[in-house]
């Protein structure tokens, strides 16, 4: 059993993605506590696929794809909040106008490169057995950034979730806080791109939050009971992927897909048994 556990470590690139596994699955079921519970579930995933723009402008201008994927899922984010709320439309609608666009626009310069030697596929993807040391170091950055910006907007954050109104008249700007919000989700975002991917990072900003939403309806232990699911689930399902010989992003999706299902029968047997 030790040997089960173990075996992976023996590769320098295994050591690398499990840290990136454990950050990325914890930070994004961390920041996805807020996602499910002002309900903007659908804006990862648009998100994401929106920065597939950046990374085609990078590449096509030679320089760091996570500074132009960061760059264009930060002004797509801000352009999601500023359309909902100038424009008087819908949330999902801006989100639909504006990642449609956006993706399609990372497509249209893709296409007038007849040839490229880059598998952009991967940012799709994702391939977290891929991650470098340089990247490893910048998801750490990043994600430091984010954890700190959360613990310093906890309260606004908190407050916000539940009552916009009532936050508002004590003095907390909450256009603002969504603001800040936006831009710390685009920026978790970023830092799973190379991990999972533009395609199933929705999945873990998501599914770790909602499976803690059907275990407790208390905010302090669905925060800390989802970033938990979302590392074991990480952790997990890399494990899995490496004896499976599968896609390590697609395997960890999956599991905690499944440990979703688990706990809404749970909760569902735990009703009728009242």
């Amino acid at each position: 059993m030790i040997d089960l556990l173990v075996a992976p470590f023996h590769y320098e690139f295994m050591q690398r993605a499990f840290v990136a596994a454990l950050v990325v699955g914890t930070l994004c079921s961390t920041i996805g506590t807020y996602v499910v519970l002002r309900r903007l579930s659908f804006i990862g995933g648009g998100i994401a696929h929106a920065s597939f723009a950046g990374i085609v402008v990078a590449y096509l201008k030679g320089f760091d794809y996570y500074v132009g994927a960061a760059v264009v899922a930060i002004v797509t984010a801000l352009g999601i909040g500023y359309v909902n709320r100038r424009a008087r439309v819908s949330l999902d609608t801006a989100i639909g106008v504006l990642f449609t666009g956006a993706f399609a626009l990372g497509v249209f310069l893709m296409s007038l490169r007849p040839t490229y030697n880059v598998d952009l596929q991967g940012f799709l993807f994702g391939n977290i057995l891929a991650v470098s040391r340089a990247d490893l170091l910048l998801i750490l950055a990043l994600s430091a950034i984010v954890a700190i910006s959360l613990a310093l907007l906890y309260r606004p954050l908190l407050y916000t979730s539940f009552d916009p109104v009532v936050a508002e008249a004590s003095g907390i700007k909450a256009g603002a806080v969504a603001y800040a919000l936006l831009v710390l989700l685009a920026l978790t975002i970023v830092v799973s791109l190379e991990s999972v991917g533009i395609v199933l990072v929705a999945a873990l900003l998501v599914t770790p939050a909602a499976t803690a939403y059907q275990l407790t309806r208390r905010f302090t232990t669905m925060l800390v009971l989802s970033a938990c699911i979302g590392a074991f689930a990480s952790l997990a399902g890399l494990y899995a992927s490496y004896y499976l010989h599968a896609a390590s992003g697609a395997t960890i999706v999956l599991l905690v897909t499944a440990m979703f299902f688990m706990a809404m029968l749970s909760r569902l047997r735990s009703r009728r048994a009242v």
